[in-house]
């Protein structure tokens, strides 16, 4: 027998060790972020989708960053320097991320903020905006942006309590390409793992779900969310319904949101409405007194008029007028001036017309109706403005609004369930969310020309890769069949006719990218010596969950004929060594074939596989024909469509009937083979799906089933063997060559690796910086503190009864030099210089404190000393009554020893206590709680030493003594006596001391258990003993 225990117990423990370190990084994070605030949330085990708080309990933080003084500060600190300090605070950032110095964006937010035209600088390098914040320092905005996302971080870790890496960041739905990039590179800058960009209105659809999970069938039911923010307006049409999917090897049925229109202003926001109050407050100002300056041209009483618009646009959506009021505004002189409801819709009278411009959008992108909308569901601090929700109301005909989520968390509530999903170590209800590319994406690229086509001019061929409102994430492949040999293709966007005349000039430019093709005539002369069929170049795209389009390969395809041998009689060491051959990974031109193909062509993927792909190919004529496969999964589809799978099974890059028509015969001949795999396959499904009452049937019919099926199995097998074998038909292999491509980001240039790490660098600096200044102000308010409290104690009575007049005065004395030091010192102070100096104070309140102490504690702890001796005197000499002579639990030694302790703790007590009330107050003491407590830990060991002997005791087996035979073995007089005969002869004999011991035994084990006496002799043990019992004390 081998013994596996310590091996087991050691695997245990690393199993352990390794998942400790893993269950501290479940938790995950979402960021709603924002243009004016972001909200954090947070998950980790036992903490449920919970509001982060920051430093000031506050639900949302404001998304600004400022520097002055050398110090970096954030929220609402960063924003009160932003009014009196503007061009030192960065904010709205999101309105500018990922956008050239010339963009339109850009232009329109210098207009916003003039103050910003000081600090803007252009990098000529990449053609971005830079914020100076001094001349020697420059911040581009996706490291301003990724300071935002590490304080958010900061937050959620402090709330958590553990290090968090992973999390879910939403971003406007309207983001293009390079916005994304720039989000995720902010991301990256501060060591961020972005499990997914969730688009906003995609997260508060979710989070909407989620709770309502029960309400949805395979009907799709419409849902309309309208969200007002800060710096724009979206409205998103969602579709509702449960749908089938296929996990592993079972088929489960989960909600699923579909994104299906998008309508959006990108400048239409409670910001805009802000600064259109902001100006009139401005011009009202100017208005009253005659000044050789304008108030617009004071950067400060701009910004202090800017947050005073903000306040009074809050209360004008609740009353009817209101006093705008801001002291010092300029020079000192105080301004003050009455605003009613109706000058603030007047001054936007403009932004409310396009109120309902979103939905109108939206309706159209998705092409359902508004009676088709279930609910309006209202998002963002905009729509709480009554004109708003009265223009809604009006445009959908609907008789209310829903306001059933918290229009300021529902957002990060539902990203941060998304972050859950993603994440490791969280199980959480599925519910699929396929959100919607808005902007198409196409591909050009130029006509391979012939040696006919010398003289005529290049041809330019468009093929849309991803529509508008495509679903993603999804996967697309384009094959390029006349090139052949090294080309380039350019990746830009597409047709851009929905949108406004403003919204077009937004996309400074809609190049992507271009990419550049290397090795194709390479891989074409290499394979063209093998005799194989060039099929075209493929590139394999992929719109990942974030909307970013990646470029994953690009490769090139050839198809070879590759004859099969015809079988000979072969030897019998050749059918073995055929034999295990095939143990081993079967013939050569299966493993080959194996290799090379890929979902996208060459297998049929199983039933059950859902694939997110289409293939385009391009065609002689230089038209591509492209082939969706289905990205969206099967919302419970009907018979009819599940006999066409079966009557044709399309490969995972499903073709369309005209490319069907063109294929080759090879591909038909596999075609078939695999429609013959398919419609034998559910024949033995359905043979596994019979009824119970099918398989009980009688035995006589199962066997005259087996036996019939023996014989027609016998007669087919001797026709076929008599048949003559038909020649194998050609096996299509297909070969595929891995080709280089360049890309060359044209729309926005991304951080160049050493610009990545230095800027890397600089964020680290910073955030150790900040954490040098939080230790310090911890070393500042802790000695301040100390200061006070041991003042103020001083004048207590407790320690003018522990200290003397003159210890009093000069502790005092020290302490207000102490006081004024704090305060001399300058500001770059180390913050060992402050411990250092709380150290000196506390040694000088050391005695003072410890007789205060003392004073207080000692009675506390000597009347716990007195009621340890009580239990342990008593516990003695319950112990000693107890005891067998015979067969004792505790030995005479350990019974003394205690008796001992005893005794000598009462006596120390009674010494110390007496020499103790010698000593006054204002002296150190010389009986310590220290000792007294020595003295009761040495009470509680040696009685918890005796417990637990007295709890593992087994007493010692009695022998009967009418037993007189050997063991196993009774006689017939003990055999026939009763249980009441032997209780009465137990009883009639005499009570000495010894039978008195053995009497409360056998009481006490009847109290408590059955004896074997009491059951009758039928129930003693086989070998005559006593059964084993023990009492526990």
């Amino acid at each position: 027998m081998v013994w596996c225990g310590p091996p087991k117990l050691l695997l245990c423990f690393t199993l352990i060790a390794l998942c400790a370190p893993v269950m501290g990084r479940l938790a995950v994070m979402s960021i709603d972020l924002g243009g004016e605030f972001m909200k954090i949330a947070l998950v980790k085990p036992g903490v449920p989708m919970e509001i982060v708080l920051d430093k000031e309990s506050s639900r949302k933080t404001r998304s600004i960053v400022a520097f002055r003084d050398g110090e970096r500060t954030f929220a609402n600190e960063a924003y009160n320097t932003a009014v009196r300090f503007p061009t030192k605070a960065f904010w709205f950032l999101t309105h500018i991320i990922g956008r050239t110095y010339d963009d339109p964006l850009v232009t329109q937010f210098r207009k916003r903020f003039p103050f910003y035209d000081e600090v803007l600088v252009k990098d000529e390098e990449r053609g971005t905006i830079l914020f100076k914040e001094n001349d020697d320092t420059l911040y581009s905005a996706e490291e301003l942006l990724g300071m935002m996302l590490e304080k958010a971080r900061e937050y959620a870790q402090d709330f958590a309590e553990q290090d968090i890496k992973d999390a879910v960041i939403t971003v406007p739905t309207y983001y293009n390409q390079a916005e994304r990039r720039a989000v995720l590179t902010a991301a990256e800058l501060v060591g961020i793992n972005v499990l997914q960009l969730m688009t906003d209105n995609s997260a508060v659809a979710l989070n909407y779900g989620v709770f309502r999970r029960k309400n949805f069938n395979a009907t799709a039911q419409y849902y309309m969310f309208y969200d007002m923010g800060a710096t724009s307006t979206t409205a998103s049409i969602v579709s509702y319904q449960m749908v089938k999917t296929k996990e592993g090897t079972r088929v489960e049925t989960n909600p699923q949101l579909t994104v299906k229109g998008v309508g959006y202003d990108r400048h239409l926001g409670g910001l805009e409405m802000t600064l259109r109050l902001r100006d009139h407050l401005a011009k009202v100002f100017n208005s009253k007194k005659k000044r050789s300056i304008k108030v617009e041209d004071n950067h400060r009483a701009m910004a202090k008029l800017l947050k005073e618009a903000e306040r009074v646009k809050k209360v004008l959506s609740a009353n009817s007028e209101h006093k705008a009021q801001v002291e010092g505004l300029v020079e000192g002189e105080d301004f003050a001036a009455k605003v009613t409801r109706d000058e603030y819709l007047e001054l936007v009278k403009d932004l409310l017309d396009r109120v309902t411009k979103p939905m109108e959008d939206a309706l159209k992108a998705s092409e359902i109706t508004m009676p088709e909308i279930s609910e309006i569901i209202l998002m963002g601090g905009g729509s709480r403005l009554p004109k708003v929700q009265e223009l809604l109301l009006a445009y959908s005909g609907k008789s209310d609004l829903g306001k059933s989520i918290n229009t300021d968390e529902a957002a990060a509530l539902g990203a941060v369930y998304q972050a859950a999903f993603l994440g490791k170590g969280f199980k959480v209800k599925t519910f699929h969310v396929r959100d919607a590319n808005l902007f198409p994406i196409n591909v050009e690229f130029e006509k391979q020309k012939t040696a006919e086509d010398a003289g005529t001019p290049s041809r330019v061929i468009k093929r849309t890769l991803f529509g508008r409102m495509n679903p993603y994430p999804q996967k697309k492949v384009m094959t390029f069949n006349k090139h052949y040999q090294d080309f380039s293709f350019a990746v830009r966007y597409g047709d851009l006719d929905f949108l406004s005349e403003e919204e077009k000039k937004a996309f400074h430019t809609t190049l992507l990218s271009n990419v550049s093709l290397q090795g194709v005539d390479t891989a074409l002369s290499k394979h063209k010596q093998e005799e194989a069929e060039y099929k075209g170049v493929k590139a394999h795209f992929r719109m990942d969950e974030s909307g970013i389009l990646r470029l994953d390969k690009v490769e090139s395809v050839f198809e070879k004929q590759q004859a099969v041998e015809e079988k000979e009689d072969e030897s019998t060491w050749s059918k073995i060594g055929s034999a295990f051959g095939g143990l081993f990974g079967g013939k050569e031109g299966e493993a080959e074939e194996g290799k090379t193909e890929t979902p996208e062509e060459g297998a049929a993927p199983p039933q059950h596989a859902e694939t997110n792909q289409t293939e385009t190919r391009s065609d002689q004529s230089g038209q591509n024909q492209t082939g969706t496969d289905r990205s969206e999964q099967d919302q419970g589809s009907s018979d009819k469509a599940k006999e066409e799978k079966k009557e044709k099974p399309k490969k995972k890059g499903t073709e369309s009937t005209e490319e069907k028509a063109e294929e080759e015969p090879s591909e038909k001949k596999e075609d078939a083979a695999e429609k013959k795999e398919e419609e034998e396959k559910p024949a033995t499904e359905e043979k596994k799906s019979e009824t119970d009452g099918e398989k009980k049937e009688g035995k006589e019919e199962k066997t005259d089933e087996k036996s019939k099926d023996k014989k027609d199995k016998k007669s087919k097998e001797g026709e076929e063997k008599k048949q003559p074998e038909k020649p194998a038909a050609p096996k299509v292999v297909t070969l595929k060559e891995d080709i280089k491509a360049d890309v060359e980001v044209k729309d926005m240039m991304q951080l160049p690796k050493q610009k990545m790490k230095e800027a890397k660098q600089r964020l680290a600096t910073l955030a150790k910086k900040d954490q040098q200044k939080v230790a310090l102000e911890k070393a500042k308010n802790e000695l301040e503190g100390y200061i006070f409290d041991s003042q103020d104690k001083l004048s207590q009575e407790t320690h003018e009864a522990c200290s003397t007049e003159e210890e009093r005065t000069s502790i005092l004395q020290q302490m207000s030099e102490a006081s004024d030091w704090l305060y001399e010192q300058p500001d770059d102070a180390k913050k060992e210089v402050y411990i250092e100096k709380l150290k000196e104070l506390k040694e000088l309140m050391k005695n003072v404190n410890l007789r205060v102490f003392e004073r207080e504690e000692r009675p506390k702890a000597l009347a716990a000393l007195k009621q340890h001796i009580n239990h342990t005197t008593v516990f003695l000499e319950t112990v000693r009554n107890m005891t067998d002579e015979e067969d004792p639990i505790f030995t005479k030694v350990e019974l003394d020893t205690m008796d001992k302790l005893i005794n000598e703790t009462t006596a120390w007590r009674d010494q110390a206590v007496k020499e103790q009330s010698k000593i006054p107050d204002h002296k150190n003491p010389t009986l310590l709680v220290e000792a007294i407590g020595a003295k009761i830990y040495a009470l509680e060991r040696e009685m918890k030493y005796l417990i637990n002997k007295a709890k593992n005791y087994r007493p010692k087996p009695k022998m009967k003594k009418e037993d007189t035979t050997t063991k196993g073995n009774t006689t017939d007089s003990d055999n026939s006596k009763t249980p009441n005969e032997t209780k009465t002869e137990e009883a009639t004999q005499p009570a000495g001391k010894d039978e008195e011991n053995e009497a409360t035994v056998e009481i006490e084990d009847e109290a408590t258990t059955t004896t074997p006496e009491s059951q009758g002799s039928d129930d003693l043990p086989a070998d005559g003993s006593d059964t084993d019992k023990h009492t526990e004390l």
